[in-house]
């Protein structure tokens, strides 16, 4: 499963699930630790972190 999409966020944690439903993949969660940008092992959708991103754990 490939995919070209890109997805900004603004939180240092995320969730991947493929986005297909039953034809996705599992739910994972990415932590970007001290990278700006991650991809998802299981379907290569790429994660960028906006500059202004908050810690996952403030609310």
């Amino acid at each position: 499963m490939e995919s070209d999409e890109v997805s900004y966020v603004t939180t240092t944690k995320v969730a991947c699930d493929g986005g297909g439903g039953a034809l996705g993949h599992p739910r994972i969660f990415l932590n970007f630790g001290s990278k700006r940008e991650l991809t998802c092992p299981y379907c290569s959708h790429k994660f960028i972190l906006s500059e202004d991103a908050q810690p996952a754990d403030q609310h």
